[in-house]
C-alpha cells in the first residue's frame, strides 16, 4: 500500500509541464567571477528560485568531484525545474569552473563561502523573473546556507545531511572510529586547531587533511554551531536525512530539527550521503558515488517536492 501511496504521489509531482531556459551566470570576485548554472523553470511568468550549495572539498555545482561523479545535485536542480522551481547551483571558489579566484588556501575563511553564498541570493532577488528565494545546502553546504539564509532573508530553507555540530566535535566523531593508534595522533591535533592553536609539523598520514595552510580554515569553521545558526531562522524549514549515509548520522538532522520548533524533519530510509538508494554495507555505497545513471531516491525527491509546494503555495 505504501508503495502504491507513494508513486501515486510521484505521478503527481512530476507531471507538471514548464517551459524551461539554461543560463551560465557569474558573480564578479575581485577581478575574476564565481561561476553558476541558472536554470528558468517557467519562461513564461515568475518563479521560485532555490539557490544550491554544494558540500566540502572539491564538490563541484552537480554534485561531482575529480575523482567521484553522480551528478546528485544536476538532478535536484533538474526535478525542481520539471516542478515549476528554478535553481541556481555554483561551483565555489577555487573549484570547477570558479577555480580562477586567486585566493591562497591559508587565506580562506568559512565566512568566505557564507559572503559568497549571500551575494548569490543579492542578485537573485534583483531578478524580476523569480518571485520567492529558497537556499537549499548539502553537507557543509549546509551551514553556508543556513547562514546566508539568515543574512538575506530568504523564504525558505532546505538542509541535507548537514551536520548538526560544530566541525570539530563531527571530525572528532569520525576519527573516534579509526583506529586507536590514529586517534591518538588526530584528536589532539584537532583539539588544538579548534582553539586556534595552528600546527606546523603535522604527521604525514594526517597532512591532507590538517597541512598547515588548511587549519585556520578549519578553526574558522569549528567556531561556528549549527544548532545555533539555524535557531535563527524563522521561515518554514525542511530537514532532510538518509539512514545509510555513511558521512553523516541521523543523529546530526535530529540535532538540528530539535534546535528549531519551526522545522520539519524528513528521515529518508536507504537514502545515502548523494541522495541515491544504497545499502549500509561501506563498499557498496561507496560504489553510488560514481555512478551518475543512478537516480535520486525516489522518496527524498516526493519529501522535498511535497514541502516545497506547500511552503511556496505552488498549485
Amino acid at each position: 500500500m505504501k508503495k502504491l501511496i507513494l508513486s501515486l504521489i510521484s505521478l503527481f509531482l512530476f507531471s507538471f509541464g514548464y517551459s524551461q531556459k539554461e543560463e551560465i551566470l557569474q558573480l564578479p570576485l575581485d577581478s575574476n567571477y564565481i561561476e553558476g548554472t541558472l536554470i528558468i523553470a517557467d519562461t513564461l511568468k515568475q518563479s521560485p528560485i532555490a539557490l544550491i550549495i554544494s558540500g566540502s572539498g572539491p564538490t563541484d555545482r552537480d554534485g561531482n568531484n575529480p575523482q567521484m561523479k553522480n551528478n546528485s545535485l544536476k538532478m535536484l536542480a533538474e526535478l525542481l525545474a520539471q516542478n515549476g522551481i528554478s535553481s541556481l547551483r555554483y561551483d565555489k571558489r577555487g573549484i570547477g569552473k570558479s577555480a580562477n579566484i586567486t585566493i591562497e588556501e591559508k587565506d580562506l575563511r568559512f565566512d568566505d563561502f557564507v559572503t559568497d553564498a549571500g551575494q548569490w541570493l543579492k542578485k537573485l532577488k534583483a531578478d524580476s523573473r523569480f518571485n520567492a528565494h529558497l537556499v537549499i545546502g548539502h553537507s557543509e553546504g549546509s551551514l553556508i546556507g543556513m547562514m546566508a539564509a539568515f543574512a538575506e532573508k530568504a523564504d525558505v530553507y532546505i538542509s541535507i545531511a548537514g551536520p548538526g555540530v560544530s566541525a570539530d566535535i563531527m571530525l572528532k566523531e569520525q576519527f573516534e572510529s579509526q583506529p586507536p593508534m590514529l586517534q591518538e595522533i588526530a584528536i589532539p591535533l584537532l583539539e588544538k586547531i579548534a582553539k586556534g592553536e595552528f600546527v606546523e609539523e603535522v604527521n604525514p598520514i594526517l597532512y591532507s587533511i590538517f597541512r598547515p595552510s588548511i587549519q585556520p580554515y578549519i578553526h574558522s569553521w569549528a567556531k561556528l554551531n549549527p544548532q545555533d545558526e539555524i535557531a535563527k531562522l524563522n521561515i518554514p524549514i525542511l530537514i532532510i536525512q538518509g539512514t545509510t549515509d555513511i558521512q553523516v548520522g541521523v543523529d546530526q538532522a535530529e540535532k538540528l530539527s530539535e534546535a528549531n520548533a519551526n522545522s520539519e524533519l524528513s528521515i529518508i530510509d536507504g537514502m545515502n550521503h548523494i541522495l541515491k538508494m544504497a545499502p549500509e554495507d561501506r563498499t557498496e555505497n561507496l560504489k553510488t558515488y560514481s555512478d551518475p545513471e543512478i537516480p535520486l531516491h525516489e522518496e527524498f525527491c516526493i519529501a522535498i517536492l511535497q514541502f516545497l509546494h506547500h511552503a511556496l503555495e505552488i498549485d
